[in-house]
């Protein structure tokens, strides 16, 4: 009952994340997608000359999507199939 409160908040913090993400990947005119979410993770498939753009663009809407006491840290990583991804 007590860990409801902050995995219903962190869901919800995602949630708004996500939201973020797709407005700027839309206005940046990306060809890259969000295709996934995996409990505090979101999967993207990112077109090779768009990496660097986009792992940058989804880092600072995920670290700002709220405005918090304490900030919210976004670590970033890729490969080219799930089975190379640490």
């Amino acid at each position: 009952a007590m860990n409801t409160p902050i995995q219903g908040t962190g869901a919800d913090i995602l949630k708004l994340a996500m939201i973020e993400v797709d407005k700027a990947l839309k206005a940046h005119h990306l060809k890259s997608q969000m295709i996934l979410q995996v409990h505090d993770e979101l999967i993207f498939d990112v077109f090779e000359d768009e990496l660097e753009e986009v792992m940058s663009l989804v880092k600072e809407k995920m670290e700002n999507c709220i405005k918090m006491d304490v900030p919210l840290i976004v670590e970033g990583n890729y490969a080219k199939n799930w089975c190379e991804l640490k």
